[in-house]
C-alpha cells in the first residue's frame, strides 16, 4: 500500500519519542501509576542523505492492527502486509535549524496516530513541525520501545470493545485524557526546545530538532474524538492559537439516551481563536449521532466572535480524513475490499480528489492563521 506523496518543497524527517507524565496515573489501567505516551514528530529535514525511509507502522503495531482495526473497519484479514507501507520521511534525519510553527494531531477514538501520516507529511513538507499523538488505552495499538515493571508487553492495545460515544463515562474519560495528554506534550516540547531530551528512554533526538520548534506558533488538528479534543484543548490552553476539528462532536454523550448532551465549554461559550469545523457529506453515525453533531456544531457557529468556519467534503464518509482515504480504494482495486465497504469507510469520492481537498482545507487554514513563512534562522 502507498501513501500520497507530499507536495511541499521540503524533504521530511521523522522521529518517535516516548514521554512519561509522572504527575498523572493512567486513566484506563489502574495498575499503571504514570501516564505513558508515544508521539511521532515530522519536520523539514536539512538533509536525508544516508538516512532510511521510515515505515508507517512498527512491526508490533502492525500485527495488532491486523487483529483490531481490520475487524472494526471491515478491512481484509489477509493479503496485506500492514508493516510494509513506507512513509516519505527519513528516520532521525537532521532538522533544519529554523524555528517553525508546531502543529499537534490527535487521531479518532480507538484509532492509532499512524493513520494520520499523510496529512502530517504534507504539512511538514510545507514547513511545519507536526507532532502526532497516540493515547494508550484508547488508541487501537501503541508500541513502546520496551516493557516496564507495570506494563509487561511492548504493544498496548485498546480497552474499547465498542463505540466509546455510546458510554457517557467512557467518552468523558477519553476526551479528558486526550486534553491532558495534549497539554503534557506541549510541556515536553518546551523541554526539547530548551535543548534537553524529553524521551523517557534517553534515546537521542535528531540533530537540531529542538531548534526547529517555535512554540509561540502552535496549532492543533484532529479527527473525530481527536477533533473534539483539539477544539476543547484550544479553549482551555492559551498556548494553542488555531484548531481544526475534523468531524468531532462538541457535546458530551447524554447521560440518558434520547436526551441532548451537555456542550463542551468551547461550544457553549465560543473561542477567540480560529477554529475550522471540517465535515463529510455522508457522516455515517446513527440519526441521533448526526443530530448531536449538527446541534453542537450549530451552537459553536452562533458565537459572534467570527473566528469559526465550517467546510464540507462532498461524496465522502467519516474516515476520509485519515489514510484510509487512499488505502480503501487501493484495497478495492486489488480485489481485497468490496465497493460497499470502501464506500462505508471513505465514500465514493476519488482518492486523488479527497486527498487534495482535505490537504487544501487543512494546509490553507494553517497557512492563514499559523503561517510557516516567518522564518528565523538560528
Amino acid at each position: 500500500m502507498r501513501l500520497p506523496t507530499p507536495t511541499g518543497p521540503h524533504r521530511t524527517g521523522v522521529t518517535t519519542l516516548c514521554l512519561v507524565d509522572r504527575s498523572r496515573r493512567d486513566p484506563w489501567d489502574p495498575a499503571i501509576p504514570v501516564r505513558e505516551l508515544m508521539i511521532t514528530v515530522f519536520y523539514p529535514a536539512r538533509t536525508v542523505h544516508g538516512f532510511s525511509v521510515a515505515p508507517q507502522m512498527t512491526t508490533g503495531a502492525a500485527k495488532s492492527f491486523n487483529g483490531i482495526d481490520v475487524h472494526v473497519h471491515r478491512l481484509p484479514s489477509s493479503g496485506v502486509n500492514w508493516a510494509a507501507t513506507a512513509t516519505h520521511s527519513y528516520a532521525n534525519a537532521p532538522a533544519q535549524a529554523v524555528r517553525r510553527p508546531v502543529v499537534l494531531y490527535g487521531p479518532g477514538g480507538g484509532d492509532p496516530r499512524t493513520l494520520g501520516t499523510g496529512i502530517a507529511e504534507e504539512l511538514a513538507s510545507h514547513g511545519y513541525v507536526v507532532v502526532t499523538i497516540d493515547h494508550p488505552g484508547d488508541g487501537s495499538e501503541v508500541e513502546f520501545p520496551h516493557t516496564t515493571a507495570y506494563r509487561h508487553e511492548k504493544v498496548r492495545e485498546t480497552v474499547f470493545r465498542g463505540d466509546p460515544r455510546t458510554d457517557a463515562d467512557q467518552f468523558r474519560t477519553m476526551i479528558e485524557a486526550r486534553i491532558g495528554d495534549t497539554r503534557f506534550v506541549l510541556d515536553q516540547l518546551a523541554v526539547l526546545a530548551a535543548g534537553r531530551n524529553p524521551d523517557a528512554t534517553g534515546r537521542a533526538v535528531p540533530e537540531d530538532l529542538g531548534r526547529a520548534l517555535d512554540l509561540r506558533r502552535v496549532g492543533i488538528y484532529g479527527h473525530s474524538a481527536g477533533g473534539t479534543a483539539a477544539a476543547e484543548a484550544m479553549y482551555e490552553d492559551r498556548r494553542i492559537h488555531a484548531a481544526v476539528n475534523m468531524e468531532g462532536y462538541l457535546d458530551h454523550t447524554p447521560e440518558t439516551p434520547g436526551k441532548v448532551g451537555q456542550l463542551f465549554p468551547v461550544a457553549r461559550y465560543g473561542v477567540d481563536r480560529p477554529l475550522l469545523l471540517l465535515g463529510s457529506e455522508g457522516f455515517d453515525g446513527k440519526e441521533a449521532d448526526q443530530q448531536a453533531l449538527e446541534l453542537s456544531w450549530a451552537a459553536m457557529l452562533t458565537h459572534q466572535r467570527g473566528r469559526t468556519r465550517r467546510r464540507q467534503v462532498g461524496h465522502a464518509m467519516h474516515w476520509v480524513f485519515t489514510d484510509y482515504a487512499v488505502m480503501a480504494p487501493q484495497l478495492q482495486a486489488a480485489g481485497l475490499m468490496s465497493a460497499a465497504d470502501r464506500v462505508g469507510l471513505v465514500g465514493t469520492i476519488d482518492p486523488d480528489t479527497s486527498v487534495a481537498e482535505v490537504r487544501h482545507h487543512v494546509l490553507s487554514f494553517f497557512a492563514r492563521n499559523l503561517p510557516a513563512c516567518c522564518r528565523h534562522p538560528q
